[in-house]
């Protein structure tokens, strides 16, 4: 099964808890969405399994019957800690039910990392939804104090707030020139780079305006789109189509496998996130693996990450200002002692902290 950027996490986490110690188990989805749900092309990858790790591919997240089937197995099981990623409303009847029966067996504790808890694009019952799956839980970790904020509006059961780790599982960093070589690009040019699914609430559209703008193009940058379409990409076709860009936009819209990440990151100068809104992103965990510098915008958890001035820059989500932003970081000296922040601030976010947080607020 596919999912991007929660899948990679999670068996990251994984393995981090096994390097501890621990016996760890992932249970992993059968079904995630009907298809009619599915925004990407396809919900499953064709990438080798990772090694070393147990994964049981066994949850149908529309068949109650099947929650009932995983719940009493995984009761019966008594794991001493069950650790659920909540991201989406649509997820909570499923795991709320597996929860419920789970917790019947008076031993497992739960607790939930929750990236969202207010949804980016509400949906008909996300409210009920949210409240089902969160009673489940004894405990929550979110990786944005404004998520940490969401929860308290919900339940006062121990919460706690720890950063989004850092990625570090996609391999090191080659040569600009080796990057380009691999995308067929020229070396010459300066990239900038917009990754991950697109969808409304990330801003491409706002990204590709500021492309448009007239100091952008006598500046000579360039924009890589490096990720899948989760909205109908003829509006963004159309935008680059309208402002005449398309020779100033590489676009890489199929599922990237994990293995190439590294060099969408390597060809690029700086990263831009021109979000609406945001909780946290796993997005800025990468570039900070890779010691890019980045542009995001002051929405949800993003500018807690990304010092301003120190490991890039913060701005509103406005083309002009995000076209301000990148010409700002192409000036000599614009980010003093940038390498030193980004290693600096880069070790904040290790893994270790992250599951002893994890433990902390479980009570284990």
């Amino acid at each position: 099964m596919r999912g991007g950027g929660i899948s990679t996490f999670n068996e990251r986490l994984a393995e981090v808890l096994q390097e501890q110690g621990h016996n760890v188990v992932i249970y992993s989805f059968s079904l995630q969405y009907p298809s009619f749900l599915f925004p990407g092309k396809s919900q499953f990858t064709d990438e080798p399994a990772p090694k070393g790790l147990t994964i049981r591919s066994v949850i149908n997240s529309i068949n109650p019957l099947n929650w009932i089937s995983v719940g009493n197995r995984l009761k019966k099981e008594k794991p001493d800690l069950i650790i659920v990623r909540f991201w989406l409303p649509f997820m909570g009847p499923c795991f709320g039910t597996i929860l419920r029966l789970v917790r019947k067996n008076k031993h497992t504790k739960i607790v939930a990392i929750t990236d969202n808890v207010i949804p980016h694009e509400a949906r008909p019952g996300d409210m009920a939804f949210t409240k089902y799956f969160l009673k489940s839980a004894d405990a929550f970790v979110a990786m944005s104090k404004e998520v940490l904020k969401d929860l308290g509006t919900f339940t006062n059961k121990p919460s706690a707030f720890s950063p989004h780790p850092v990625y570090d599982n996609y391999g090191s960093a080659v040569s600009k020139a080796d990057a380009c070589k691999r995308l067929g690009i020229d070396p010459e040019e300066k990239y900038i780079l917009f990754f991950g699914f697109i969808r409304k609430y990330k801003g491409l559209d706002i990204l590709l305006e500021a492309m448009n703008d007239e100091r952008i193009k006598s500046a000579g940058i360039k924009l890589i789109v490096a990720g899948e379409y989760y909205d109908a990409k003829e509006s963004y076709q159309q935008q680059i189509a309208d402002y005449g860009i398309a020779g100033n936009v590489h676009l890489f819209t199929e599922f990237i496998p994990n293995d190439d990440i590294r060099y969408y990151f390597s060809a690029a100068d700086l990263v831009v996130q021109p979000y609406r809104s945001a909780t946290q992103s796993g997005i800025t965990q990468v570039a900070y693996h890779f010691e890019k510098p980045m542009v995001v915008t002051n929405v949800g958890g993003l500018p807690e990450v990304v010092p301003d001035g120190k490991t890039g820059f913060v701005t509103n989500p406005d083309a002009t200002e995000i076209a301000t932003a990148i010409l700002k970081f192409y000036e000599q000296d614009s980010l003093p002692q940038l390498e030193q922040n980004i290693a600096t601030e880069k070790q904040k976010y290790s893994w270790g902290t992250f599951t002893g947080n994890l433990f902390k607020v479980a009570g284990l």
